[in-house]
């Protein structure tokens, strides 16, 4: 149910992107360490999900909490002139690389025990075959 909500999300948010207007090269940088953040966030979301302990709550904060903390960082840095949004991305980015393992893990894990069901199954059936075909 999650991944369908996330998919429809990605389909709008791709048909909302192609026919808004450009953003200005001003505010670029906050919107790309935003959608980092965000995509943290879901990445995060679908490992709970995974992992049997979503909580929606958690999620929006963290969603928007991630956001907001990325955007002043970005802030805090052109002020500083120090590029501080780059240990944003640095985190944000190691983040999204563990829970994306987690998740391949988890389906690969899923998708050999099926295999493995199926290959016993298909052996079962076999024996069976050869059973019946030595009575005859």
């Amino acid at each position: 149910m999650i991944f369908i909500a996330i998919l429809i999300g990605c389909i709008l948010g791709a048909l909302i992107g192609m026919n808004a207007p450009m953003i200005s090269y001003t505010y670029s940088s906050y919107l790309a360490i935003a959608v980092i953040a965000a995509l943290d966030s879901v990445f995060g979301g679908i490992t709970s999900v995974i992992n049997k302990n979503f909580d929606l709550k958690i999620f929006v904060t963290g969603f928007f909490g991630n956001a907001i903390l990325a955007i002043l960082l970005t802030i805090l840095g052109q002020r500083l002139n120090v590029d501080i949004y780059l240990a944003a991305i640095v985190v944000f980015v190691g983040r999204m690389f563990i829970n994306l393992a987690i998740i391949r893990r988890y389906y690969v894990d899923k998708w050999s025990k099926k295999f493995e069901e199926l290959k016993n199954k298909n052996a079962k059936a076999k024996e069976k075959v050869e059973a019946k075909a030595d009575e005859k």
